[in-house]
């Protein structure tokens, strides 16, 4: 048989290695889990990405897409399958798939159906990845990454749901926009659910080490004449008055995922507000997942972050759990 171009071209040295140490896969093609993969593979956090889900078609025609760019990419190898050996050996699975939220429609009216949805997806991943971090983004994050931890039969510092870090991130901007100062030099965290009953630690929100509570005790109360309150307000309608004007969310959950997934697969010990299991943590007696300021390292959460809250934050802290406890009373496996 005659050489081929390649035989000519080239002689094997060592065989190719199978797959890569930060490979990701992004379980749902839609519109976030596109975003999710889009940000991955532009901000250069991995250089290999699966994609998986029912949709043949989108599918493959979303793979070749992202595949004709890769010489922009730094040639990162994209993977596509309806089939979940093509997830085997990732480090971290990020779950997007799900009913999609419809305008007026609270997070939480989802749960039942994304839990059905999920007894089809998680236990294949972890068979297929027995190693891997489960970063869940699929609404409501929070309930569903208890249902992911329950199903996946991994430690709780392997499942993670994305949780208010793009809440948390909303509120900088939101912020910034107020003082006329840069989002990455505002600080301030929204902790507890990702969504209605989320909890705006104002206690803490400082800029360059100024606590603004100093300058106006008042802030973030009813009693605050400049109405900073309302910038939470803004931060929990903000996905509705998206999703009512464009139809879904898409490109802040896409960047907020590829922070969380940057921190994770380069071992970085920054600290992202996101979804764990809080039972203890606060007074709170409920084994429910929430977000708190978490560690993120290559084995997921290794810290979690005593904030030091007050009686009031603790209060609100402690009826969101209530609500995720309540809502997982109903749930079926």
């Amino acid at each position: 048989m005659s050489a081929t171009i390649k035989d000519l071209l080239l002689y094997e040295v060592a065989p190719p290695v199978a797959s890569t140490a930060n490979k990701v896969t992004v379980v749902g093609v839609g519109m976030v889990g596109m975003a999710c993969a889009f940000s991955i593979l532009t901000q250069n956090v991995s250089n290999e990405v699966a994609l998986i889900d029912v949709a043949a078609d989108k599918l493959a025609g979303e793979m070749m897409d992202l595949q004709h760019g890769s010489a922009f990419i730094r040639n990162a190898k994209i993977l596509a399958s309806t089939d979940f050996s093509v997830t085997a050996g990732s480090k971290l699975c990020i779950v997007t798939a799900g009913a999609r939220q419809q305008p007026g429609e609270s997070r939480l009216d989802l749960v039942q159906r994304n839990t059905n949805i999920f007894k089809g997806i998680i236990p294949k991943l972890v068979e297929h990845s027995p190693d891997t971090i489960l970063l869940i983004v699929s609404n409501p994050v929070d309930i569903l990454t208890y249902v992911a931890w329950k199903l996946s039969g991994l430690p709780k510092h392997r499942v993670i749901g994305s949780g208010t870090n793009l809440d948390s991130s909303r509120f900088r901007f939101l912020m910034s926009q107020r003082l006329g100062v840069a989002p990455t030099s505002c600080h301030g965290w929204i902790i507890g659910e990702h969504g209605d009953s989320s909890v705006p630690v104002w206690s803490g929100v400082n800029i360059a080490g100024v606590r603004l509570r100093e300058l106006n005790p008042a802030i973030g109360t009813e009693d605050d004449t400049e109405k900073w309150s309302d910038l939470h307000k803004d931060v929990v309608n903000s996905a509705y008055e998206v999703i009512k004007l464009k139809g879904y969310t898409s490109w802040a959950i896409g960047l907020s995922c590829a922070s969380l997934a940057y921190s994770i697969l380069r071992n970085t010990s920054n600290v992202h507000a996101v979804s764990t299991l809080v039972n203890g943590d606060h007074g709170i007696k409920q084994q429910v997942y929430l977000s708190l300021p978490c560690v993120l390292t290559s084995n997921g959460i290794s810290h979690v972050v005593k904030q030091i809250l007050t009686k009031d934050e603790e209060a609100k802290l402690q009826e969101s759990a209530d609500v995720m406890h309540a809502v997982q009373q109903d749930l079926k496996f």
